[in-house]
């Protein structure tokens, strides 16, 4: 019978450090590479015996899973604040890294996380690298307000990025230093060129025959525009790894934080641990879709007679999370089916509970 070796890799940016053990938890080998691929591959074809693989998810992990999958019977990537929860200790160091995390693969003790497939990863490395383009192109707006404040210039915001208006408002300047007009030509030339490179990868995305269909379903959501589908397609890539709801909102970032303790119990503001790309989409969206979606504009005003705005918002973000959630999973498009109205059980209740204390109960049977 061939026994299985079980690896443990600890990368880093220019090397990984590897340990082998048996199921026993015997080293068979130990030691450094090079973060390269030729190297990687040469090594893996140099393995005699079948091995299982697994390395916390970094920076460096998705090029390293990617060379390695084809030579491993199983590589998995392990969540890097779980492993740490269950592997803290006083000594650190590489080597004792590979050796932890190839222990608590072979004891099944890993914490593995989910790993995208390299397709939907570059196409999710695009929209990322958009969100960043946008970023750039919002700081050059308000750098182009903030020299016509300086330069004590009176100007319209709701027009200053318009371009017959900024046309019309450089060649009114008269008492305005010449750097301060070079500047703003810079700066509306970057918006310019930031601002068609969003809308060219957008495009790009839109057109992806691997997500055009999804996307499409999506925006079957009154409320959810093509940003939003994008995002939740691929940061989520693959619906059916939420088991309910609960999952999806945690994941997305929109669940308090708990702490319960000696029958005390604590609500704390949203988690940080959330996937921080379709948090703040989704939070954007929460605050639109109520316009043009009347289930979602009820929910959000019912919410808001109870507490505060932003918890509206949340709680509209969360439905919507459920919508999406839903209509990814059934591959359909959302279809709004109104349910009868509740019977108010309990109100029922209390009036059959009155009328028993009445004299002359039960009623009489009728004939």
């Amino acid at each position: 019978m061939t026994a299985i070796h079980y690896i443990g890799l600890d990368v880093h940016k220019k090397t990984i450090s590897f340990c082998i053990k048996t199921a026993a938890g015997q080293i068979v080998k130990e030691g450094t590479l090079e973060a390269d691929r030729t190297v990687l591959r040469r090594w893996a074809e140099d393995l005699r015996e079948p091995w299982c693989g697994a390395m916390e998810a970094t920076l460096f992990s998705a090029w390293i899973y990617d060379t390695l999958k084809p030579y491993a019977q199983q590589l998995v990537m392990g969540h890097p604040a779980k492993m740490k929860a269950i592997s803290a200790g006083k000594n650190k160091s590489d080597r004792i890294d590979a050796r932890m995390i190839a222990d608590l693969l072979r004891c099944n003790l890993l914490p593995a996380c989910y790993v995208l497939a390299p397709q939907l990863r570059d196409l999710r490395r695009l929209l990322r690298y958009r969100n960043l383009v946008v970023q750039q192109s919002v700081r050059m707006q308000n750098k182009m307000a903030g020299l016509l404040m300086e330069s004590g210039t009176a100007f319209d915001k709701q027009k200053l990025h318009q371009k017959g208006y900024f046309s019309d408002l450089m060649k009114s300047l008269e008492e305005v230093p010449q750097s301060v007009k070079d500047l703003l030509r810079m700066s509306r030339g970057a918006m310019e060129l930031f601002e068609s490179a969003q809308k060219q990868l957008i495009e790009r995305l839109l057109n992806e025959p691997a997500l055009e269909q999804r996307v499409e379903r999506l925006m079957s959501i009154r409320g959810v525009g093509p940003i939003t589908a994008l995002t939740w397609a691929l940061e989520i890539a693959d619906p059916h790894r939420f088991a309910s709801i609960a999952d999806a909102a945690s994941y997305c970032g929109l669940t308090a934080a708990f702490r319960s303790s000696a029958g005390k119990q604590q609500r704390g503001p949203i988690s940080k641990q959330r996937n921080a790309w379709l948090q703040p989409v989704l939070i954007e969206a929460a605050k639109l879709a109520p316009r043009w979606n009347p289930q979602l504009a009820a929910l959000h005003a019912q919410a808001l007679e109870r507490g505060h705005p932003n918890r509206a918002t949340l709680q509209v973000a969360r439905k919507l999370v459920a919508y999406l959630l839903a209509v990814d999973k059934s591959g359909q498009p959302f279809q709004v089916h109104t349910p009868p109205p509740p019977a108010n059980t309990k109100a029922k209740k209390r009036q059959r509970k009155k009328a028993k204390k009445r004299p002359g109960w039960p009623p009489p049977a009728r004939n």
